[in-house]
């Protein structure tokens, strides 16, 4: 997963706003207690630090890949 993908699920499902409290903010301890912020700074997997949120936050399993994107026409 790249972080521009990381980015867009964090701001798709918690809004562009409330994504950037909780990449800050929010310690999870299947991080080592770290924040995302944090985690992604030490080089951890951006897949990895999504899923960890994803937990922490009850995302529901069905939204954890984000929403379908139809492809743009030309």
């Amino acid at each position: 997963m790249r972080m521009s993908e990381f980015r867009r699920l964090m701001d798709d499902e918690f809004g562009q706003g409330y994504s950037k409290v909780l990449a800050e903010d929010l310690v999870l301890t299947g991080l080592s207690g770290r924040t995302a912020a944090a985690a992604l700074k030490d080089g951890e997997d951006p897949r990895k630090v999504w899923f960890a949120i994803c937990d922490v936050q009850d995302v529901p399993a069905e939204r954890r890949w984000g929403r379908d994107i139809k492809p743009r026409t030309s």
